[in-house]
């Protein structure tokens, strides 16, 4: 079947979908971009008073640049840092309005699979068009074709529980009330949830130093606020990050600042302290309950454990996936935390990206699974490859055309181009090595987002 005339589907229009679409159209693809959400870059909605610590040089895809640069559009500083709702307003919503023939909004897609066979065919499957079955904001079900299919969706929908073990601690869901998961504003519109009460943040990422220290300049205001910072583990030398070696100097900041918070008894940690339990207090509180027994009363928690894919859509495709991450079994050890830290993911495109399900590919922030160590230049990167990828420009999509800016904290040095370790050393925080297929490399780039 020749499929050609069909469009390539994008499943969300945040910064990676979008850039997908530009690239697809400077390939002569046409692409069609379905958002489950009413307007651009929902999920970033969902934080959009968060600050980038990346400043908008590293913010703008290159195709969408082209695509916007002769409609007289006014490109912000490159230096300036944004925060989620100047990156919509600024550089997404006129970049949507530019795709805006090729965009459909309020359509969540619920399956995936290939026309007229089920997952267990092989013969001609290549051959078929994609089936993507979407749900309307109308309530309607309707079945649309492509040739190809990017899923750039993310997984801001789909936080980690707090529990340690990776399933929710035992009266997590009964608490739900008192828990917001990611990165709440507590200096504005949530102000006063958190205005005043002991409140207790769980994860030791960029998101929870982010609400730390918003929840630190809450008490400047409101003194009675308490504040309690639970780890699963003891922070190491590299937890709060690469301070002035970081090449992005907000984000050295934002490591430098949490850990004065903590140096400084603002906040008071509490580590180790893998959370097993949240009781509710006779006084309507919660009870959080370590493994190891200890106890600590809040009114409010906040999750901020990171995020996992939901693959729910993409049960009849053959996806090839690592069992530790979730990601491509390539990209996993590129990407694993318990190996890098931040400082040795290095550029990947189609290649890394690819499935069993040819022409079927997982891009931005979802493509790295349960890793939380994505930078949006990265999913930039992936994207222009697929793009290339799918129009048949192999050479184009096997370059490598990013540098990403150092961490300052560490590197990875792989010695041998067969299956071989990679010593972690005090770096990344573990010393039990991964078995990795590689070739030999020395790179030192940046991770987080």
């Amino acid at each position: 079947m020749n499929t050609s005339s069909l469009p390539v589907i994008v499943i969300g229009a945040g910064p990676v979908g979008l850039a997908a679409a530009a690239h697809l159209l400077q390939r002569d693809l046409e692409p069609l971009v379905l958002e489950a959400g009413p307007s651009v870059a929902a999920n970033i909605r969902a934080w959009s008073h968060v600050h980038f610590f990346s400043p908008w040089r590293y913010c703008v895809d290159r195709a969408a640049r082209d695509l916007l640069e002769p409609t007289g559009w006014n490109a912000p500083d490159d230096e300036g840092l944004p925060t989620g709702q100047e990156l919509i307003d600024a550089y997404l919503r006129p970049l949507a309005k530019q795709l805006e023939r090729h965009i459909r909004y309020g359509a969540k897609v619920v399956r995936i699979a290939r026309k007229g066979v089920d997952k267990v065919r092989s013969a001609d499957r290549e051959s078929l068009p994609f089936v993507v079955e979407i749900e309307t904001a109308e309530g309607r079900t309707e079945r649309l074709l492509a040739r190809a299919v990017i899923d750039a969706s993310g997984t801001w929908t789909h936080p980690n529980p707090i529990g340690a073990n990776g399933l929710p601690a035992l009266g997590e869901a009964a608490a739900a009330d008192r828990i917001a998961y990611g990165i709440p504003d507590v200096l504005g519109a949530e102000r006063r949830r958190y205005a005043g009460k002991r409140i207790l943040v769980v994860g030791r990422g960029h998101s929870a130093m982010n609400v730390v220290q918003d929840l630190v300049a809450l008490r400047r205001d409101e003194p009675a606020t308490e504040i309690f910072w639970a780890m699963r583990r003891m922070p190491d030398g590299n937890t709060f990050g690469g301070g002035g070696s970081d090449a992005l100097a907000a984000r050295g900041a934002l490591g430098s600042g949490a850990k004065s918070v903590v140096d400084g008894g603002e906040v008071r940690l509490l580590a180790p302290f893998p959370v097993d339990e949240i009781r509710r207090a006779p006084d309507g509180g919660l009870v959080v309950v370590a493994e190891n027994g200890e106890t600590v009363e809040v009114e409010e928690i906040v999750g901020c454990t990171g995020f996992r894919p939901d693959l729910t859509a993409t049960r009849e495709l053959r996806l090839g996936l690592d069992p530790w991450l979730e990601t491509t079994p390539i990209l996993a050890p590129m990407i694993d935390p318990y190996l890098h830290s931040c400082g040795s993911v290095r550029p990947h495109g189609a290649k890394e990206l690819a499935h069993p399900e040819a022409n079927f590919y997982i891009a931005g922030m979802k493509s790295y699974g349960r890793a939380p160590t994505f930078l949006l230049l990265t999913g930039y990167e992936q994207v222009r490859s697929i793009a290339a990828a799918i129009a048949g420009d192999h050479e184009a999509a096997s370059r490598v055309e990013l540098v990403l800016p150092e961490t300052g904290v560490c590197s990875t040095r792989r010695v041998s181009a067969d299956v071989k370790s990679v010593a972690t050393g005090g770096c990344c925080g573990s010393s039990k090595p991964r078995a990795v297929a590689t070739p030999a490399v020395e790179t030192v780039a940046s991770c987080c987002k």
